[in-house]
């Protein structure tokens, strides 16, 4: 008998799935994006060194620009709500409907995978999220991009910077994936 917990447990099975967007088309559109940007405001895809920007105009409206003025990366990196701040927020919503029109968005706190090798656990699972994400940040800042800025831009403009990037941010994912998931969780 199901119970009233059993009938919101939304579970991905662990073996793939045919997706609704074909992986090739995604591509070519996230090339012809790329083209758009360059061609219409001149600048390239990128993620990173918008959230800081957003970030420190953020803190500009509730901690006053003295705050942002006296933080020695957002000296460099002036805060703005521009052309990339839109680009970003629209990749969320784009994300969401993509999810949505594929047919492959679900509510899980933790994911089945998470939950074989991690256990249940929700709090656990948010905190390695929100630190894997600052690692993550952090790391792409002081990269200097992301894998949309240097994967996509860059590697398009040929920079060796994202040539070399893309090594690297593999090495250590897999590196990363063995230590999370070396040993399944028994329960």
């Amino acid at each position: 008998m199901k119970t009233k917990s059993d009938s919101f447990s939304p579970r991905v099975s662990l073996s793939l799935k045919q997706k609704a967007w074909n992986p090739y088309l995604v591509g070519i559109g996230i090339g012809v994006l790329s083209w758009l940007a360059f061609l219409l405001v001149n600048k390239p895809i990128g993620m990173s060194t918008e959230i800081s920007k957003f970030s420190g105009w953020v803190v500009g409206m509730f901690g006053g620009s003295e705050t942002v003025s006296n933080n020695a990366y957002w000296a460099g990196t002036a805060p703005a709500f521009g052309y990339s701040t839109v680009f970003l927020l629209f990749t969320a919503v784009g994300a969401f409907l993509s999810a949505k029109l594929g047919n492959d968005l679900s509510a899980e706190k933790v994911p089945a995978v998470w939950e074989q090798y991690q256990g249940p656990g929700v709090a656990k699972r948010m905190i390695a999220a929100f630190l894997g994400g600052a690692i993550l940040l952090f790391g792409a800042r002081l990269a200097g991009g992301c894998t949309s800025g240097h994967g996509i831009s860059g590697t398009m403009q040929l920079a060796l910077s994202s040539w070399l990037f893309f090594p690297v941010m593999f090495i250590t994912g897999i590196i990363t994936a063995k230590l999370l998931f070396r040993n399944k969780h028994t329960a």
